[in-house]
């Protein structure tokens, strides 16, 4: 999915997503100074979170607005443009990481993510990673499709929700040998007092195709006052998220039988 991102505004007002992507790194066991890829870098937040663990980090993502957050941010820190269904790196990693990226790959699309990612890793390197998973912001979705069928619109989902059992199996059929994965509700407090009309207009954008800023304005202000007696709690919004973490290696080449 192509997107144009406020990369400022991302930076200051969402920093939860980065901020949450904290606990993820502590999966990575690999030895200290690997080489590890920050798949779907952003701003390059926790590409420098890895760094500072020890490692030898490199930062790819498809937004160059939010690589020029990161290369400012970080100076001396390596960021490269790149497509996460698409790379090749010029050699191979210890780990692969990656945080709140691929439900923005289309289902169609994740193998190809996949394959890349089993060819970017050395045999017996890791490869972790968390993102939206089933009935990820379910509340808010259900909202924005009710507000958009009194309208006589269809709302079609933007994002990639899967459940374990869907994506271990997609893992296994690249040839990853899964070795963690938990499903768990995590209910994110959003920023100020217009925290989930913002939150909306930074993430959901697609649905929106060929839809008025006048009519848009209304389907989202519809949505926000339809959830703010179950996402608004004591002055503050959140949204319903439910995350998929997991971990995953390629492994390791089989050994002679005669060794």
């Amino acid at each position: 999915m192509n997107i144009r991102w406020d990369a400022e505004k991302y930076t200051s007002n969402f920093s939860f997503v980065h901020r949450y992507g904290s606990g993820v790194l502590d999966l990575l066991d690999a030895g200290a100074g690997g080489a590890v890829l920050d798949l779907g870098c952003g701003n390059g937040a926790l590409t420098k979170a890895l760094q500072d663990r020890g490692f030898a980090a490199v930062g790819l993502d498809a937004s160059e607005e939010l690589l020029r957050v990161a290369r400012a941010s970080y100076p001396g820190m390596e960021f490269v443009r790149g497509d996460a269904t698409d790379f090749a790196l010029p050699a191979p990693v210890d780990a692969v990481f990656s945080n709140a990226v691929f439900h923005w790959i289309d289902a169609e699309r994740q193998r190809d993510m996949l394959r890349c990612v089993h060819r970017a890793l050395k045999p017996g390197g890791q490869f972790v990673f968390e993102f939206g998973g089933s009935g990820n912001n379910r509340r808010i979705h259900a909202a924005l499709a009710a507000a958009f069928e009194r309208r006589g619109r269809c709302y079609r989902m933007p994002f990639y929700f899967p459940t374990v059992g869907e994506y271990a199996a997609l893992l296994e059929e690249a040839g990853f040998e899964v070795r963690f994965a938990v499903l768990f509700d995590r209910p994110t407090e959003l920023t100020g007092p217009d925290g989930l009309k913002d939150w909306i207009d930074m993430f959901v954008k697609a649905p929106f195709a060929g839809i008025g800023a006048e009519e848009r304005a209304e389907i989202v202000d519809e949505a926000v006052e339809a959830l703010r007696s179950e996402l608004r709690v004591d002055g503050k919004w959140y949204a319903d998220y439910v995350r998929l973490r997991m971990k995953a290696a390629r492994p390791k080449e089989a050994s002679s039988p005669c060794e």
